[in-house]
């Protein structure tokens, strides 16, 4: 008989696993949620350094050389 009352005391209600999961679940939103809002504000601080970066490429030069009839070989 002790030896019964013994395990089912280590037995988990169902409850209690609900619980547990639900905790846990819980617990791994908000660190998704966390790692998303620093994702955006890395991705925004990305933008505005690129922005604001003094070796930015000049797109609106055009080669001009394009079509003409004669090609350096």
């Amino acid at each position: 008989m002790i030896a019964i009352n013994s395990f089912s005391s280590l037995l988990i209600s169902t409850e209690h696993l609900t619980i547990i999961l639900l905790v846990t679940a819980s617990v791994f939103i908000v660190l998704i949620g966390i790692a998303i809002i620093k994702m955006y504000k890395l991705k925004a601080e990305n933008k505005r350094l690129i922005d604001s970066s003094p070796y930015k490429i000049d797109e609106s030069y055009k080669d001009f050389t394009e079509g003409h009839l004669y090609e350096n070989k």
